[in-house]
């Protein structure tokens, strides 16, 4: 999550100075930059549709904005537009091939999308930038259980040795057959500092509610997503994004449940 993070703050920094390269250091930024960078404070400000009204005039004005379409796609996904999202992240890939093996979030949009082969290939993709990243052997292991089972999911799982974060190889343990959901719940709880522990336990009930549900325990999977839903302090070490795929998927849990009972209402 460190990488994950220090590639969003290159990008904000990145989009916060930049101008035309045609243009003079002391110039004023295009219109459209100017767009972008006001699309890009309002995500930071947690305003996701006026996030997406500002860097879609940016693209209206200038469509080889690439950024524009990378921070399009993760506001898209936090409205709950898969289809768009997943779209845009592909116009970003398209415009800078060289970033592709970076876009974790587009896998994931990807997975929420129903895009699952390719997603699968997204995440292989990435562990050839980050080879020690518990949450992309997971998130791979997810598309591969969606696309053909858990258990062929489970024996391809992408091998990691040495991802830092608490409780996250206690994760990988679990998805590779080798651990239990007592283990990820034991590491996370052991954590001595208080946010620390808050951070850590959010990552434990997300992948132990996105497990669950893979493989049928619905029950357990909406228990565990809410907790981590749940987790919602701002100022936690919890990545934001993140925790937007808990409460997206949350309300997605709780719309199937309700779906499940107008069905089998007489």
């Amino acid at each position: 999550m460190l990488v994950r993070n220090a590639a969003c703050l290159f990008a904000l920094t990145f989009v916060l100075s930049c101008q035309p390269a045609a243009e003079p250091a002391a110039q004023e930024p295009s219109s459209a930059n100017r767009d972008l960078q006001s699309g890009v404070a309002e995500a930071r400000e947690g305003n996701s549709k006026a996030a997406v009204e500002k860097l879609t005039a940016a693209l209206k004005k200038d469509p080889q904005l690439s950024l524009a379409w990378y921070y399009r796609g993760r506001e898209n996904f936090r409205l709950g537009q898969m289809d768009a999202s997943v779209a845009d992240f592909d116009k970003y890939v398209a415009l800078e091939p060289e970033v592709e093996s970076r876009q974790w979030e587009r896998g994931i949009s990807m997975y929420y999308a129903g895009q699952f082969d390719r997603g699968a290939k997204q995440f292989e993709l990435y562990q050839t930038y980050h080879a020690n990243d518990v949450e992309n052997s997971v998130w791979r292991y997810l598309c591969m259980a969606r696309a053909k089972d858990p258990k062929k999911a489970q024996e391809s799982v992408l091998p990691i040795r040495n991802d830092p974060r608490p409780a996250m190889m206690e994760v990988w343990s679990l998805y590779a057959g080798k651990g239990t959901p007592e283990q990820v719940l034991k590491a996370a709880a052991a954590v001595e500092d208080e946010g620390g522990r808050y951070a850590a336990e959010f990552y434990a009930h997300l992948y132990l509610g996105l497990y669950h549900e893979a493989n049928g325990r619905l029950d357990l999977a909406r228990r565990h997503i809410q907790i981590a839903a749940d987790h919602n302090d701002p100022a936690a070490a919890v990545n934001r994004y993140m925790w937007d795929v808990a409460r997206i998927h949350q309300e997605q849990l709780t719309a199937d449940q309700k779906q499940e009972k107008k069905d089998a209402a007489p």
